[in-house]
């Protein structure tokens, strides 16, 4: 980026409230009450993590008037809304699979290396006044974090009823993965 290039107000406006979004989502993933139970502990941190992915959606529709995108956002939408309800749906039985300190342990640094590196990815995606482009680069990053973030709970023992739900998510954000990338080849080609 150049000492020349300039936001105009429309991108100033979306960049604040998606960093806003951002932070909320690091500050509630990092700050939740976690216990003895892998599966307890995913849930309570996807939920803020799918809540972002919500918000990031609806700031995105105020601004974009892209056709395509506005279809993913608002998939996006329905789909994290559900994936939030069938989590909450079984938190309490989930919360009674616990696991050990070595478990525990195992999976809280992988946690931390994927949220870690998917928090600088956002927070660092490039931006420019192409705000539909700024969503998708921004929005890919989240989608790789929750992909792994899943792959990295099904390593251990977990509530048998969390399982589908995980693989629900690897699939579906693999797939707005592609979507995503398929149409930010055209909008910045364009």
């Amino acid at each position: 980026m150049t000492s020349q290039y300039r936001f105009t107000d429309c991108t100033k406006d979306y960049l604040t409230q998606f960093y806003t979004i951002l932070d909320e989502m690091i500050h509630n993933m990092d700050c939740t009450q976690l216990n003895d139970s892998i599966s307890h502990n995913f849930i309570v941190q996807m939920i803020p993590h799918h809540q972002a992915a919500i918000q990031m959606c609806q700031n995105v529709l105020q601004y974009t008037n892209n056709t395509d995108l506005q279809n993913i956002a608002t998939d996006i939408i329905s789909t994290q809304t559900r994936s939030i309800q069938n989590m909450q749906s079984i938190l309490g039985q989930c919360s009674c699979v616990t696991n050990s300190c070595q478990d525990l342990d195992l999976y809280g640094r992988r946690f931390h290396e994927v949220t870690h590196t998917m928090f600088h990815d956002m927070d660092s995606a490039c931006s420019d006044n192409n705000i539909s482009a700024n969503f998708i680069r921004e929005m890919i990053p989240h989608h790789e974090g929750a992909i792994r973030m899943c792959e990295n709970a099904l390593r251990f023992c977990i509530c048998p009823g969390l399982a589908p739900i995980l693989e629900a998510i690897i699939f579906s954000q693999t797939k707005g993965i592609q979507e995503m990338r398929q149409l930010l080849r055209c909008i910045t080609e364009q």
